[in-house]
């Protein structure tokens, strides 16, 4: 499997009055990752991969310790946990040399925003993503209609999964 690693610099301004990096803020190092992931990263020249746009359908962080503020950026790794027919689970490591200070998934849906609806992945998208994928992740080929959402349809995912926010 590989991992996205990207460096995340501490700002004076993530700090709270407790003096560590607010737990709002974590959301925003793992944003900035995904979209270096996905925009700078992905293909894209001419293949509109990752260009509709998308929305975040869920979050879920586990904050292990506090993280101070420091001059040495933090590492976020990132791969995809899961990849269905209209979605990407991205599991995420926020951390330094020494510790991890949180672990995150991100459910995302590719989204048609001229449309106002959830599509499906590109092959090229699938392709891309495929890289980071962890090697004991689920695997959908997209072609199962049980899988989230197959048909784009906000009211046709998962019992309980949201879909698009």
């Amino acid at each position: 499997m590989t991992r996205h690693i990207y460096r995340c610099p501490l700002r004076w301004s993530d700090m709270d009055t407790f003096g560590h990096v607010n737990n709002a803020v974590y959301f925003r190092y793992l944003e900035e990752a995904r979209i270096d992931l996905t925009f700078r990263l992905a293909p894209g020249e001419g293949d509109g991969s990752f260009s509709g746009g998308s929305v975040v359908a869920r979050h879920e962080i586990d904050y292990l310790r506090p993280l101070l503020h420091s001059y040495e950026p933090v590492t976020v790794e990132t791969w995809v946990e899961k990849m269905g027919a209209a979605s990407i689970t991205y599991a995420y490591e926020i951390k330094d040399a020494e510790r991890v200070y949180a672990r995150a998934t991100s459910v995302v849906v590719p989204y048609n925003m001229a449309e106002q609806r959830p599509r499906r992945l590109t092959p090229a998208e699938r392709k891309f993503l495929d890289a980071y994928r962890d090697d004991g992740a689920d695997r959908d080929d997209g072609d199962n209609p049980d899988s989230d959402n197959p048909d784009g349809d906000p009211d046709g995912g998962r019992p309980g999964e949201a879909v698009a926010a």
